[in-house]
């Protein structure tokens, strides 16, 4: 089964920044997240979310 949720780390790789960007853009609320017993996991469906609002703002 794959993964629904991803830690910052591995969600940083997925897209290929850095760990410190990620977490501008989640303070920022362009890219959500849930809190997990203090854990911060990002939703795959919103890296998706994310990517779809750059190619609509690139076209």
């Amino acid at each position: 089964m794959p993964k629904l949720l991803l830690t910052v780390p591995e969600a940083a790789r997925a897209l290929s920044i850095s760990r410190s960007k990620l977490y501008e853009l989640l303070a920022t609320g362009a890219i959500r997240s849930v809190r997990i017993d203090g854990s911060r996991r990002i939703p795959l469906d919103a890296l998706n979310a994310y990517i779809n609002t750059l190619m609509g703002e690139a076209a």
